[in-house]
């Protein structure tokens, strides 16, 4: 799958771009929204079940939005083995650098 990606190259265009981040946004949303809600309690809990629901709700329609402009030039699951990816190489990144911060940091 990876090798694929990258021999293919990581071409993003503009409907493309908005779909990932889209659908990171609301993966994000999804997870915020199961952690308030398990963990918070009264109003907390509410708020964290209207994240859960909008989290899944832009997932969905951008999705849809992707799926309908793209049909037969691109499939979704394409789409997201690349979301998956881009999300990886950021984590990774940003595990980096503050790994990089800390041990600068540590050492003065």
């Amino acid at each position: 799958m990876i090798n694929t990606l990258l021999d293919e190259g990581l071409n993003v265009g503009l409907s493309q771009f908005l779909t990932i981040l889209l659908l990171v946004f609301g993966l994000f949303l999804i997870l915020a929204g199961l952690f308030t809600a398990y963990f918070g309690s009264g109003k907390s809990r509410t708020i964290g079940v209207v994240l859960l629901v909008v989290g899944l709700v832009v997932g969905l329609i951008s999705g849809y939005w992707y799926h309908l402009g793209n049909v037969g030039t691109a499939s979704l699951s394409h789409l997201l083995e690349q979301t998956i990816l881009v999300i990886v190489a950021a984590a990774i990144g940003a595990l980096a650098a503050i790994a990089i911060f800390l041990l600068a940091i540590m050492k003065s």
